[in-house]
């Protein structure tokens, strides 16, 4: 019984740090405190602290010009609030 719980326990954080990596990989503003609250809450830093968003800021506005339309998924809430502000601000 304890060979069980230890390998459900191991599991369980493994996918704790596969979701940390994918939080890692969207934006850092997904986790807690890492915001700057000083710094308005729809300035372009919420673009310039992550790649995606720098690459996605590019790549928008020429998918615009060609009159494509775009579909974004995304699994985590908190990352779609973090697209809505982006598009407010543009």
């Amino acid at each position: 019984m304890g060979v069980l719980k230890d390998t459900i326990q191991s599991k369980k954080a493994l996918l704790n740090t596969a979701m940390q990596l994918r939080k890692v990989c969207n934006h850092p503003y997904l986790f807690d405190g890492v915001e700057d609250r000083s710094l308005p809450p729809h300035g372009a830093h919420v673009i310039e602290n992550a790649a995606k968003m720098c690459m996605l800021d590019k790549l928008l506005p020429r998918l615009a010009e060609q009159g494509s339309k775009c579909l974004i998924f995304c699994q985590m809430t908190r990352m779609l609030d973090i697209l809505d502000d982006y598009c407010f601000i543009r």
